[in-house]
């Protein structure tokens, strides 16, 4: 029974717009590293559209009623726009 509800929390959690929008940047964050430390164009191109997959996940996650999260997850897309656009991490 424990893990059946485990397994629904799982479920519940992943479905959330602001868990799919947090779990956007985090990807967003990594292909941004990986294409500042080997400047490719395929890794550049890679972390453009992970930039495009976090901001639909974002419009998702701004109807949500927890706005302090849905303003870091745009504040930390913005940052990981501006490093990738300046060829730096800040």
């Amino acid at each position: 029974m424990a893990d059946e509800v485990r397994e629904y929390d799982s479920s519940l959690q992943s479905q959330n717009p602001i868990s799919q929008a947090q779990n956007s940047l985090e990807k967003v964050h990594n292909a941004v590293s990986q294409a500042l430390t080997h400047p490719t164009e395929q890794l550049e191109a890679q972390a453009h559209a992970a930039i495009g997959h976090a901001e639909r996940a974002a419009e998702t996650a701004s109807l949500s009623l927890n706005q302090q999260a849905y303003d870091e997850i745009e504040a930390g897309l913005q940052q990981e726009k501006e490093d990738l656009q300046n060829g730096t991490r800040s």
